[in-house]
């Protein structure tokens, strides 16, 4: 089928008003979004630009992390018929001022984040945070907007809000792919673009869709940017043809990325090259962890010669992991290595691989996902022209390659005769499918599938006053390229040696320009977005570099000679990488120092003055940054830089010690809990402690879940006299945070102690968490995965009771609050309602159970709410004073 343009897919959102379209996390919370809002949000964006002056064919720049947010400004731009100018969400700040300069944008739409880091770049374009699109009225006209059919059904009209019919040939968005230190250069795509890759798809799915109601809906996790065009085209514009559910992982860190597919039940997952390697090294680590590495060598092996089927079973334990619904990979924007490629498929399950580029609109070739020719990038789709150069490189021509570039404020048509130089070398096997077999371009892609061009790193390089002069050159790595600065450096002692001899003689003199290396690099990768960021580097021997007879670098000698010099530091047990630097650079931010430049051994071992809120921070960008699982008990015992790192050595992170009960909030756990509390517990709170509630009428505009924080005054009373003073629709719904050591100790009391001992605790724990719904929140250890199934328990409509001080009080005064408490209001989103217990203490202290009447008190505050991005620390301190005020 032919279609006009991509708002045809925008009308297929009707056909699945009812399904899930988008799950994304915010904080700690689930999120999920129908397409039926979807439609509505992107209706609003439209109407909104229409308000803010914003016409046909001008630009919108956008630029914010995935979300449903996201795509909803995405179609509302479409919709209205304006052209998306989508940046990075790793881009720089003066990058992204320099596109919306060039493509003299009319409007931002930025994320919270984005505009905090931008400061006052955009002072001079009206701007709009994404996550505010939701929260603009619908003024819009039902008439105009919606046509009704004879069925009843809705029919979206997506040319009302244009100011002219779109065609194939209108431009849908400006991906500006170089970031070159050159005025930017964008890729212009129109609608044509995008569909001519679409409609081959669509034709080719035909044939399998009887199949695919039995597995109805289809749920994908993705891992690369909506800014990214490969991004693009599987999450927004394949979904709407089946109704998939699209997943957002922002998370690099294989543990979480293997518990989004799980939890969604997930179909498949769309990853760059780079970040499947991160997951078969996380399968391999959790092998190790198993003792299963030898057995898993030896079925590897063995699994060549079986059936899709068998390999599925052979390898079940994986397939447990991921989940049984799993079982495809969806690969494009880089290079594959082979041995990825053949343990994903090995291990029983399909690898889809694309090939193309930003100015194909994605594709070019595409392997089909059950009759996929090893090694190859698949076969060319139709619709287009192909061929290869005498040198071998991909040619293509036809409706899917970009009409041009966005040079100085203007189109840049393309060459006359229309065939795309990919700048990429390929061959054809007998059956026709494509084989990659390297770059051409100086451009490189990294393993995430992203462009990085020397120039940029030149430029930062050449800001940084401990160098004189720098080159840029690609090193290989896993088939795909990393950017290696080979440096001369610009001190005096550089200046006085003339030779490679005399600089190996002055051992002093090496370190100096080792440390003035290092110091340049960490300057300049302050300046650079994150996948631009130089990890590798070479000083190079001599005075100057050799040059051309016109003075510029000769670029081959000094990349032999990177090359040379990097293998000959891997053979001697040195690494090349600037992992180790990189973590100390991480690490700085924490540590109780300031120093520039490497760390000294007295540095590593002075004391990390952690707050309990560093520690999440500081993990979390560590397993992020280095695609680790850290033992967080470990974790949590670590009080210097050298703890850190020997942590960060060890092969693989236990699972957490800590049971969270999710059993507890089943439907037949939770009836019996009510039945049991309605009959028993709360006649007998009311009739020991008989509490008198104030503020209870603070609730009545209050109906979803909630975040309820109390000073903590006995272990025993204190959640029986909470719930006394809830109402039904929270007493009910409540899931109490309880110390996870003191929960340890019941569920596994000293193997020592006599039986029947063991036997009580043990009930003990199994009756107070089904009576009442706690769950572990430890002091020191684990407190993440406590704050993960403090979301997990609101996604399914608990409200949450914390005790922030962490302890009984020792003299009935409020303690102060921890720092937590701010992370998990934060991360939460939900309204925090502050409760005060008073005169439980006075009966505490005197061994009393009997409370006399009038002398117990609940105090209710009115819900708070802070604004995104509050200090977490400013929140901890606020609650505590709200709570002593009452």
């Amino acid at each position: 089928m032919s279609r006009e343009n991509l708002l045809s897919l925008f009308r297929e959102f009707q056909r699945f008003h009812n399904n899930v379209a988008v799950v994304q996390s915010k904080g700690y919370r689930r999120e999920a979004w129908r397409y039926g809002e979807l439609i509505r949000s992107a209706i609003t964006c439209a109407v909104l630009l229409k308000e803010r002056g914003v016409q046909t064919g001008d630009r919108v720049l956008l630029w914010a992390p995935n979300s449903a947010e996201w795509m909803a400004t995405f179609w509302g731009c479409l919709l209205r018929g304006a052209v998306v100018v989508p940046m990075d969400d790793g881009a720089s700040s003066d990058f992204a001022a320099r596109v919306a300069r060039d493509a003299a944008v009319r409007l931002v739409v930025a994320s919270q984040e984005k505009m905090r880091a931008a400061g006052s770049i955009f002072d001079d374009l009206p701007v709009v945070e994404v996550d505010n699109f939701s929260k603009v009225l619908w003024k819009a006209n039902d008439r105009d907007l919606n046509k009704r059919d004879n069925s009843g059904q809705g029919a979206i009209n997506c040319q009302a809000l244009s100011d002219e019919p779109l065609t194939r040939k209108h431009v849908a968005q400006i991906l500006f792919t170089s970031g070159t230190t050159s005025e930017p250069r964008g890729v212009v795509l129109t609608h044509g673009n995008f569909l001519a890759n679409l409609e081959p798809l669509e034709t080719g799915m035909a044939a399998y869709l009887r199949y695919e109601r039995w597995f109805h809906p289809l749920r994908m996790v993705t891992l690369v940017p909506l800014s990214h065009v490969f991004g693009q085209f599987m999450a927004l514009f394949v979904p709407p043809l089946l109704g998939m559910t699209i997943v957002f992982e922002l998370s690099a860190s294989y543990p979480e990325i293997v518990r989004s597919i799980k939890r969604e039940r997930a179909t498949a997952l769309i990853a760059v090259p780079g970040m499947l390697e991160v997951i078969r090294a996380g399968i391999e680590r959790d092998l190790a962890e198993q003792g299963r590495s030898e057995w898993f060598k030896n079925a590897f092996g063995a699994a060549g010669e079986k059936k899709f089927l068998r390999r599925s079973w052979t390898f079940r334990r994986i397939h447990r992991r991921l989940g049984w619904k799993f079982w495809a990979f969806i690969c494009g924007g880089a290079a594959l290595t082979p041995a990825t490629e053949d343990f994903f498929k090995r291990i029983g399950y399909a690898l889809v691989q694309g090939y193309g580029m930003t100015e194909t609109a994605s594709l070019i070739s595409l392997n089909h996902p059950f009759h996929a020719a090893a090694g190859t990038i698949g076969k060319v789709l139709p619709g287009r022209e192909f061929r290869l150069a005498q040198d071998g490189e991909i040619l293509v021509r036809g409706e899917n390659v970009s009409a041009g570039y966005w040079e100085a404020g203007a189109l840049r048509p393309a060459n006359e005769e229309g065939w795309l130089h990919t700048g990429d070398i390929g061959e054809l096997d007998g059956e026709g499918n494509l084989r990659f077999r390297g770059r051409k371009k100086n451009v490189m892609v990294t393993a995430a599938g992203l462009n990085i061009y020397p120039e940029d790193l030149e430029a930062a390089l050449r800001k940084q006053s401990e160098i004189r002069d720098c080159v840029v050159v690609p090193i290989e790595s896993a088939g795909n390229a990393e950017p290696c600065a080979v440096l001369l450096i610009n001190s005096t002692e550089a200046a006085v040696a003339t030779s490679s001899e005399a600089r190996k003689r002055d051992r002093v003199e090496s370190v100096s320009e080792e440390n003035a290396a290092r110091a340049a690099i960490a300057g300049a990768n302050s300046l650079l977005a994150g996948y631009q960021r130089i990890r590798v580097w070479v000083v190079w021997p001599e005075a100057d570099f050799p040059r051309t007879s016109t003075g510029k670098p000769r670029l081959a000698a000094i990349s032999e000679y990177a090359d040379r010099s990097l293998r000959g530091a891997r053979a001697g047990g040195e690494t090349s990488s600037n992992s180790n630097r990189s973590l100390n650079q991480l690490l700085r931010s924490f540590a109780a120092h300031s120093a520039v430049g490497s760390m000294s051994p007295d540095e590593i071992e002075r004391g990390l003055n952690l707050s309990s809120l560093d520690r999440v921070e500081l993990m979390s960008a560590l397993e992020q940054t280095f695609h680790v699982e850290l033992n967080e008990a470990e974790f949590s015992q670590a009080e210097t830089v050298a703890d850190i790192q020997r942590i960060m050595k060890q092969p693989s992170a236990r699972r957490t010690e800590y049971s969270y009960p999710r059993w507890a909030q089943s439907a037949v756990i939770r009836g019996a809990r009510i039945a049991v509390y309605d009959t028993l517990v709360w006649p007998a709170t009311l009739l020991l402690a008989h509490p008198k509630v104030i503020g209870r009428e603070n609730l009545t505009t209050e109906n979803g879940p909630a975040l309820f924080i109390s000073n903590h005054v006995t272990r025993r009373s204190d959640i029986g006299l909470i719930l006394a003073a809830l109402p039904p629709r929270y007493r009910h719904n409540l899931a109490t945070a309880m110390g996870g050591e003191t929960l340890q100790a019941l569920r596994h009391p000293a193997r020592e102690w006599f039986f029947a001992k063991r036997w009580a605790y043990q009930l003990g724990y199994w009756l107070v968490t089904a009576l009442f719904n706690v769950f572990p929140l430890p002091q020191r250890s684990g407190f993440r995965e406590s704050f993960r199934f403090a979301g997990e328990s609101a996604d399914r409509g608990y409200s949450i009771l914390v005790f922030p001080e962490g302890e009984v009080t020792r003299d009935g005064k409020v303690a102060a609050f921890q720092s937590g408490i701010g992370l998990l209001a934060e991360k939460l989103g939900l309204p925090i309602v502050p409760m005060r217990l008073d005169g439980a203490w006075e009966m505490k202290r005197e061994k009393r159970r009997l409370a006399r009447r009038g002398e117990i008190t609940v105090r209710i505050g009115a819900p708070v709410k802070f604004p995104s991005g509050t200090d977490l620390e400013n929140i901890a301190r606020a609650l505590e004073a709200l709570v002593r005020s009452l």
